[in-house]
């Protein structure tokens, strides 16, 4: 039975991009493994709904990118994401997509994810921390559920590591602030220079100040898991 109209109507009706595709080698096991554990279209459309749920509400969800293209082809490293305002180029590795073929539909739609984070998220006029831009990415992806076995959560001495150590960070932000957190903390960064004021404007607290409760709690569940 299909859902009732008003329930059809209360879901996000979010604008997709054009989707384009490219494989620069078809006969490199990495295409093979891509094409047979993916649909291109259903993939990238997962990741730009991740990107919209996370960081943004149906009514502040952008609707500047007009395409989206997804370019295979063999390189060292994973992927990187590059182009205009309203035109986004993803590179992924078809050498790394190759080498993940054991789990490869949940890490192509992971990497995809936080790619494609990239070509919605703020950035703070172009002035905002590498890690912090790194780590919103993968909170997108970590939220998405598409998360690598090797993922922990991890402290030390910087919040803005990046990756998966800010991405586990921001959502205990989120969770002990409040849902919409890590939004808000993106909406900050649309029209405004980057300060670490800024989590303070969102989460009535500093970003050190977060960052140590952090570190402390991982500390207390290890202490906590050592003595079972």
């Amino acid at each position: 039975m299909p859902p009732p109209a008003e329930q059809l109507n209360s879901l996000p009706c979010w604008h997709i991009p054009n989707f384009v595709l490219k494989i620069e080698d078809l006969d490199h096991e990495g295409a093979s493994t891509f094409l047979e554990n993916v649909r291109p279209r259903e993939a990238l459309k997962i990741a730009v709904e991740a990107s919209y749920t996370w960081l943004y509400t149906p009514l502040t969800a952008p609707r500047h990118v007009k395409t989206i293209t997804l370019v295979l082809r063999p390189f060292d490293g994973v992927a990187h994401t590059l182009g205009s305002d309203t035109d986004k180029e993803i590179h992924f590795s078809l050498d790394y997509i190759s080498g993940s073929a054991s789990r490869a539909r949940d890490e192509i739609i992971g990497v995809l994810v936080h790619e494609v984070a990239h070509c919605y998220q703020q950035n703070a006029l172009d002035t905002c921390p590498d890690g912090l831009i790194e780590g919103i990415a993968d909170f997108v992806r970590l939220n998405a559920g598409y998360v690598p076995p090797h993922w922990k959560p991890a402290g030390g001495d910087k919040w803005d590591k990046g990756y998966a150590t800010t991405a586990y960070f921001l959502d205990w932000v989120e969770r002990r602030c409040g849902s919409g957190t890590i939004r808000k903390l993106n909406a900050f960064m649309q029209d405004r220079k980057y300060d670490p004021k800024i989590f303070l404007a969102v989460t009535g607290d500093s970003v050190d100040n977060l960052w140590d409760m952090y570190c402390n709690e991982l500390t207390q569940d290890t202490e906590r898991e050592d003595t079972r």
